[in-house]
């Protein structure tokens, strides 16, 4: 068991099967050394987390779907790095997608749930930049959205 795979079950993750495309896309693309993760929303366990964060839905809700979206993150990454975390050099860049109503000004702290994932997972190597906006609607209704760019071995 490598020592990423060790930190998930210590952290109590299981990762999911990767979430296939919904639409004309691919869930990852490799260049040189960086993986490109497309957009993971807040499907978990029970099935897609939903909701309007100041709406129907408070910030520990909306961390925790953030979180939910890392979890997913960290799946594709595993498939595009043939099952090995190992090779994982660097969280480059999360871009946070908050499904919010008009005058929800707490975007970035709803994103640090994926955030603060990638450093609890990765350690130092994941701590990355990162863009957190709020829109009005995500695709099917999720309540966040999270892509990611990986540096990798």
């Amino acid at each position: 068991m490598s020592a990423i795979d060790a930190r998930l079950a210590e952290l109590g993750i299981s990762l999911p099967e990767p979430v296939a495309p919904v639409a004309n896309y691919v869930p990852f693309a490799r260049t040189g050394d960086q993986v490109f993760i497309s957009g993971q929303v807040s499907m978990g366990p029970d099935g897609l987390v939903t909701g309007t964060l100041g709406e129907n839905m408070d910030l520990a809700g909306g961390q925790a779907a953030a979180r939910l979206c890392g979890i997913n993150i960290i799946a594709q990454m595993k498939a595009a790095c043939d099952g090995d975390l190992e090779r994982v050099k660097r969280v480059v860049r999360l871009g946070g997608f908050v499904a919010a109503k008009p005058g929800f000004t707490d975007i970035p702290q709803v994103v640090n749930g994926c955030s603060d994932l990638m450093v609890e997972v990765f350690g130092d190597a994941g701590r990355h930049a990162r863009a957190a906006v709020s829109c009005p609607v995500l695709p099917l209704g999720a309540a966040v959205e999270v892509d990611a760019v990986f540096e990798i071995a």
